[in-house]
């Protein structure tokens, strides 16, 4: 467990830009909410550290532009039956 929700917020900010994953899946990783995420990451974490806090942001832009492609490839599975 983390000692304190800025350390989880950097903790989150590190898991997402090695692994390039979604908010979604880091939320799995971490036993939390997405809102939880969504608001370590965009909030606390521009607090706390600023530098990384540009690095996430760039890779929750990318991942909320090309959503709409993830969202289409898994209806495409489901029907396909893939």
């Amino acid at each position: 467990m983390h000692s304190t929700i800025e350390e989880r917020a950097c903790d989150l900010a590190a898991y997402i830009i090695e692994t390039r994953s979604t908010v979604r899946a880091a939320a799995a990783r971490f036993g939390i909410s997405k809102s939880t995420v969504h608001k370590d990451l965009t909030e606390r974490l521009r607090r706390v550290n600023p530098g990384l806090y540009a690095q996430v942001r760039k890779l929750l832009d990318l991942n909320k532009a090309e959503r709409h492609i993830r969202g289409g490839l898994a209806t495409r599975r489901k029907y396909k039956g893939e």
